[in-house]
């Protein structure tokens, strides 16, 4: 699972980043009890997600804090479940970072890196990390990587520099898991890329424009891309739906015999009644928010969250 999370900020002020907006004297008034039903409201939306059983991986971003998400995964019924947690503080001036969780008990993790630009751009420019966290399940070895890029709005011309080189970097590391793999490498690329699948960036990202390939450079296969749900996407912006949350996975991932697989519908958006909210300035329903503008709703987030279905195909081969 995904989920941009919407500001998920702990009301205590930390000196080093821009957060006054979300504390008790904050323009968002963002006290202790907003806070804790804002757990809640994470914490239902990942029960939804995985009905019976929650995801293996809950990915997520606009996270605040270790923080956090030791309140996410102590303090509600997520704590049956044997969650952990990867997480460190990235360079933007928000403070919000890209984490995730992972239920131990299914997976073990190897290894955890994250990746930032060092150029010009991005210390003009800082924005969050790219997280890599590659985990160990049965005989397969799963690569996730986890992003949060920059806006196209409010700086389009600024960003589309970074968000290139963003873009660049994340398919040079899917490039490197797969060589290294010899194109059998399980990847899952997913985040919230402020980009439609139909957006030359994400094509670019697909396709490897630009980067000249590599031995054993991977398919990559955008399953957002077309997909119907009963939702339009997982976005509202002045009542257009768009999917910028998404997932793109390796070919291998699709076309494997054995193991650990998805098939080309396996991406669903999560959709439930509880995270819509009827739109108040446009036709149809919209994410259920925690704030409209600066007006406090006491909803979930103004994104849905995305979820990829895998399945373990059954001859099972040692990789």
């Amino acid at each position: 699972m995904f989920y941009n999370t919407g500001n998920f900020f702990h009301p205590s002020d930390d000196p080093l980043t821009d957060d006054d907006e979300f504390t008790p004297d904050g323009v968002m008034r963002w006290t202790e009890s907003r806070y804790r039903k804002k757990i809640s409201a994470v914490y239902r939306a990942i029960v939804a997600a995985g009905g019976w059983s929650p995801p293996s991986v809950v990915a997520f971003c606009e996270v605040e804090s270790r923080k956090v998400l030791d309140d996410l995964i102590y303090d509600t019924y997520l704590s049956k479940y044997n969650y952990s947690v990867i997480h460190r503080d990235s360079p933007d001036r928000r403070g919000i970072d890209v984490c995730l969780i992972y239920r131990k008990d299914i997976l073990d993790v190897l290894s955890y890196s994250w990746h930032y630009l060092k150029d010009t751009a991005a210390v003009d420019y800082p924005t969050r990390e790219i997280l890599y966290a590659r985990f160990k399940t049965g005989d397969d070895t799963l690569h996730v990587i986890v992003n949060h890029w920059p806006s196209r709005r409010g700086g389009v011309l600024a960003a589309a520099g970074l968000r290139d080189d963003i873009m660049k970097t994340v398919r040079v590391l899917a490039d490197s898991i797969s060589c290294a793999h010899r194109g059998r490498a399980k990847i899952i690329i997913t985040g919230d890329f402020n980009a439609v699948a139909g957006d030359r960036v994400m094509q670019d990202l697909v396709k490897g424009v630009g980067l000249g390939g590599v031995d054993y450079s991977p398919r990559l296969v955008n399953l957002s891309d077309g997909t119907t749900q009963d939702v339009a996407g997982t976005y509202r912006y002045r009542g257009l739906w768009e999917t910028i949350d998404q997932f793109i996975v390796s070919g291998w991932i699709l076309e494997c015999e054995s193991g650990l697989a998805a098939d080309s519908d396996s991406f669903t958006v999560v959709s439930q009644d509880f995270l819509l909210e009827k739109d108040p300035l446009y036709p149809g329903v919209s994410p259920f928010a925690t704030y409209r503008g600066y007006s406090y709703q006491g909803g979930y987030s103004d994104h849905l969250p995305v979820m990829l279905e895998m399945t373990v195909r059954p001859d099972r081969l040692q990789e």
